[in-house]
């Protein structure tokens, strides 16, 4: 197998997604990786990134594309098809943050989603896929999907007993909620595409769609992909009886807080895959896979790897215990390596060992470009209260 001796790497954006890449680069072992630098458009967010971690700041985004090998696409969900068309056209592999693209309105400051259609949206995040896609195909370079829940240690796991027993998946369900998002510009479908569905469901989606790719792969020769999906979204705090006490997130412009994703397979099986911002107490992310000779419950986040109690709040300031907890008084499910667990690291490391050694990832164009396809017939659905949608995608 020939190896590339050194990999360039390059980011785009600055936020909180920026930082997790580059935890990751860093954890990378075995491909030597060279971080040539970051390129943000906020040259302000740039500097503030890049200084404290003595990264070099690019001035435009077609400088860095010239002295990388890759890119990791970690701006805003609206910019990634423009930033990911241009790497691959330099052939550049791309690596890109959930979700690879969608709707993000009509490029106005006051964009509401009620000002148009959800076919217009489920359309225009389709033609948004099959540019990428086309991009792609054209190119020498790759799309690696960055859903870190694909390269879980749990996930990865039930991959193995999948593969290894002829396992034959029944049913799924899982979730990923939470009490609100980090990000400010969250809240507004113009910044990303979506709110809870395509923010925090298309983890265990991805999840869910990938164990059915490998199950079909594994049996069949072929991946078994979805075929159609029903949906309900809702605005739970935003309702006329809603009692604010203020645990919760609530300024939420044009997109839901709920969601409940109900997906059929190629093969009739199903799976059952839930969103939201109403789950206080830390992020509820786990996926349950029911199969024919087994079951398996894959915790992401929480797990019990170390539990601790603390009687008084003040003694762990400075002690990161996990992810938006809310409290850190009393018992808590203490993360000793959270990123490992939810597969921040391995997924990383596996891109650029792929981009290395030039093979295919785990986590591909194909699993982003059903996820969209099923996110936006899952809003669909949703505005037509639920009823049945196919989900129309090509491989």
């Amino acid at each position: 197998m020939n190896r590339k001796p050194r990999v360039r790497g390059g980011i785009v954006g600055s936020g909180f997604a920026a930082n997790l890449h580059y935890e990751g680069i860093r954890r990378v072992y075995g491909t030597e990786i060279e971080l040539m630098g970051l390129y943000s458009p906020t040259e302000a967010n740039a500097r503030r990134f890049a200084e404290p971690r003595g990264l070099p700041v690019f001035g435009s985004l077609e400088v860095l594309l010239e002295a990388v090998d890759v890119v990791h696409v970690c701006a805003s969900p609206a910019a990634h098809e423009e930033i990911a068309v241009a790497a691959l056209a330099r052939g550049v592999h791309a690596i890109v943050e959930k979700p690879l693209t969608g709707y993000f309105g009509d490029g106005s400051a006051d964009f509401h989603i009620s000002q148009v259609s959800m076919e217009t949206a489920r359309d225009a995040a389709l033609a948004s896929v099959k540019r990428i896609l086309e991009a792609e195909a054209a190119s020498r370079a790759r799309i690696l999907y960055a859903e870190n829940w694909v390269y879980a240690p749990a996930v990865q796991k039930e991959r193995e007993i999948i593969e290894k027993t002829g396992a034959q998946i029944l049913w799924m369900h899982g979730e990923e909620s939470h009490s609100g998002s980090h990000s400010p510009a969250y809240g507004y479908w113009r910044r990303n595409g979506g709110g809870a569905l395509i923010g925090k469901a298309v983890h265990p989606l991805s999840a869910a769609l990938y164990l059915k790719r490998v199950e079909g792969l594994a049996r069949n020769g072929r991946p078994i992909r979805p075929a159609t999906v029903s949906a309900r979204t809702h605005g739970l705090t935003r309702i006329d009886g809603y009692a604010d006490r203020g645990h919760l997130r609530t300024d939420y412009h044009d997109v839901e807080d709920f969601s409940a994703t109900h997906v059929v397979f190629e093969d009739g099986t199903a799976a059952d895959i839930f969103a939201s911002e109403i789950v206080m107490g830390g992020i509820h992310n786990w996926l349950e896979i029911c199969a024919n000779n087994h079951r398996a419950i894959c915790n992401i986040n929480p797990n019990t790897a170390m539990q601790t109690y603390n009687p008084e709040g003040a003694q762990f300031s400075n002690i990161y215990v996990v992810e938006k907890i809310g409290t850190k008084q009393g018992w808590a499910p203490t993360a000793p390596d959270e990123d490992h667990m939810t597969g921040f690291p391995q997924e990383i490391e596996a891109f650029y060992r792929a981009v290395a050694t030039d093979t295919p990832p785990e986590s591909n164009s194909a699993l982003a470009a059903d996820c969209i396809a099923t996110v936006y017939a899952a809003y669909l659905s949703a505005a037509r209260k639920g009823s049945e949608v196919p989900i129309g995608t090509e491989e």
